[in-house]
């Protein structure tokens, strides 16, 4: 067992006591209770799991802890701030960009990470951002009109 592990998750200083090989996305599962991040293929092949550590998109099912040492790590309960959703959160909604909802708070990670980047994207640099997400539901239209709505709302001022 490593002797607290501590990085920060959502802006919250946390200390995990876990097996150093331990992924990412079990802790944060099950040691700390998050579980918007989803188990898809443990292969990094699906996005399901993808994190933002230190901003930068990550799959969690295959990162061990030990690598977070004082980093910063946003799961999608973090993208809401005071209650407030994330535009990337309220664009979803608004545009009913998913259908059964597996693969939402993988690929709403990765277009927080291309928005903060690249405020305006073009289409085709969304769907580069969003190519490592496996989706079966048929939503990608859908997903790139939200994002694009998000970085609207973005530029007219909402919070990012």
């Amino acid at each position: 067992m490593s002797e607290g592990l501590a990085f920060s998750v959502n802006g919250r200083q946390v200390c995990v006591e876990a097996e150093g090989d331990a992924p990412l996305l079990s802790v944060l599962r099950d040691e700390l209770g998050l579980r918007g991040t989803r188990f898809g293929c443990g292969t990094e092949q699906c996005g399901a799991c993808m994190v933002l550590i230190d901003g930068e998109p990550s799959f969690s099912c295959t990162r061990p802890v030990e690598t977070l040492a004082g980093k910063a790590v946003t799961t999608v309960e973090g993208l809401a701030q005071n209650g407030t959703l994330h535009p990337l959160q309220q664009a979803f909604l608004d545009e009913q960009a998913g259908q059964c909802g597996y693969c939402l708070s993988g690929i709403l990670m990765s277009a927080a990470a291309l928005l903060r980047k690249n405020p305006k994207p073009s289409r085709d640099e969304i769907a580069t951002a969003l190519d490592p997400h496996l989706c079966r539901c048929g939503i990608h239209n859908r997903v790139i009109r939200a994002v694009q709505k998000a970085a609207a709302a973005i530029a007219g001022g909402a919070s990012a």
